[in-house]
């Protein structure tokens, strides 16, 4: 039997400031060291303050993984020596004087109705970045970049209850969007969202999985580190609790150090920050205040709009995406502007940069929803009109005038067309007087040789008109 539990590091990179000074939270444009000051590279006597909007936003994040949050939380300080730690402890929280971490217990179900036990969720500051020069391990230097010092840190403690590497992809799937639905984080920058994992068997003991850039590569680490201690357990060797690290470039784990216990950080409690209370109206105010669901996204998209559930997934999953449908539809344009976002959109926008150049806005949607819907334009035409939309910004009524996109319903041009194909295709003509399909591949000629411009359901009216059906 295999047990492995998560340590997750989610960065809060929508807050302004970092945790303990006025330093910018977002740190990733600007040159190396210039994010820095006095307190968050730890120069004596300077004093951290910390930051109350961090405080909330980790609460949020405690509440929606159904944890329970304390009345009075405390931070302490962990001690040990790193490079990218400038001051030689980092300030966290720990449960020594009971529940008073930002989360207590909790959980999330993943699927097969797997409970996943959440142990704490405790808010600390992120170290600085250590980048190293030169290819070769002899000759190699180690370069410290502390703008990232200081940085808002939620770590989620998960107890090891996975019993495979595809239900932890699961869960840091689900828990990537419960984070930018909340709005506290954008998992998707770099070093915003990190995991390690703790690793066992039966009758072995726990191994540590660090270094870890992706959950694709924590995926294969923990495949490595399961078949590399069975095959331990199966000869008989010890398997040493340890820190293991993830060689990108091998695909495997290799040694780091032994693991550390709690008694070996000699935490003690952080006495510049005062214990903090998050009272009983602050966490209620909070609750109010927190958006909808992942999962509650989904079910009304499926409940009310008729949206297939593939769809509502893929859908209510994204925030940049459930905001845009949220925003643009209607009762009856909703299932209309969920295929065009989920079919075509997602396509022409599927990275970071290109979202970001696009310009698209939820009127656009709308507007081409009802162009479909009311005939205007075609389905064909409407992915052409996207394309244009995304790049440009200009309104649909431009498009579609400038590019000629508006559907044929002319009904005598209709009719040179379709006898047109009739002519061409005889015997498919016969044969779809008892085989729909057949009539689906006369649609197909007449729309190729409109460029997909005929008015669909009018096309198929007279062309059953036409042969008689």
């Amino acid at each position: 039997m295999t047990k492995i539990g998560l340590e997750i590091h989610c960065q809060l990179t929508n807050l302004k400031s970092k945790l303990f000074c006025p330093c910018k939270a977002d740190y990733r444009r600007l040159e190396i060291n210039e994010n820095i000051c006095p307190v968050c590279v730890g120069l004596p006597g300077s004093l951290p303050r910390l930051n109350q909007e961090a405080v909330r936003k980790a609460t949020m994040i405690a509440m929606a993984l159904n944890c329970t949050t304390p009345e009075r939380i405390a931070f302490f300080r962990k001690n040990y020596f790193y490079p990218d730690l400038p001051k030689n402890f980092q300030i966290t929280q720990l449960n020594i004087y009971g529940d008073t971490s930002i989360g207590g217990p909790g959980s999330v179900v993943v699927t097969g109705d797997k409970k996943i036990r959440i142990a704490r969720v405790q808010l600390e500051e992120d170290p600085g970045r250590l980048i190293y020069e030169d290819s070769s391990s002899k000759n190699q230097i180690v370069l410290v970049d502390y703008n990232r010092a200081g940085t808002p840190l939620v770590e989620i403690v998960t107890e090891p209850d996975f019993e495979g590497p595809r239900q932890v992809r699961e869960f840091l799937n689900i828990l990537s969007d419960l984070l930018e639905n909340l709005g506290v984080s954008d998992p998707g920058l770099e070093g915003a969202m990190r995991a390690d994992a703790n690793v066992s068997i039966v009758g072995g003991k726990r191994v540590e999985i660090k270094n870890i850039g992706s959950f694709h590569d924590l995926e294969k680490a923990i495949h490595f580190e399961i078949t590399r201690q069975e095959s331990l357990h199966s000869r008989e060797i010890e398997i040493a609790q340890e820190t293991r690290h993830w060689d990108d470039k091998r695909r495997i784990t290799v040694p780091s150090r032994s693991k550390e216990e709690a008694p070996d950080y000699r935490y003690f409690l952080e006495g510049d920050i005062p214990w903090v209370v998050v009272d009983s109206e602050t966490r209620e105010r909070l609750k109010s205040a927190m958006p909808e669901s992942v999962s509650s996204k989904k079910e009304r998209y499926v409940s009310r709009y008729f949206i297939r559930p593939q769809v509502a997934d893929v859908l209510s999953s994204d925030r940049f995406y459930s905001d845009l449908f949220e925003q643009s539809r209607s009762d009856s344009t909703a299932k209309e502007i969920a295929n065009i976002i989920t079919t075509d959109l997602m396509g022409l926008v599927d990275t970071r940069e290109k979202r970001e150049a696009s310009r698209i806005t939820p009127r656009h949607l709308r507007d081409l929803a009802e162009a479909i819907q009311s005939g205007q334009i075609s389905r064909n035409s409407a992915k052409n009109a996207l394309h244009e939309i995304v790049r440009t910004g200009r309104n649909l009524s431009q498009i579609i005038s400038d590019l000629d996109l508006g559907n044929v319903s002319d009904e005598s041009e209709l009719v040179r067309v379709i006898r047109e194909v009739v002519s061409e295709e005889p015997q498919a003509a016969k044969q779809a007087r008892t085989n729909p399909q057949t009539i689906n591949f006369l649609v197909g000629k007449i729309m190729k040789k409109t460029k997909g411009k005929a008015d669909p359901h009018l096309t198929l009216d007279l062309l059953k008109k036409e042969i008689g059906i």
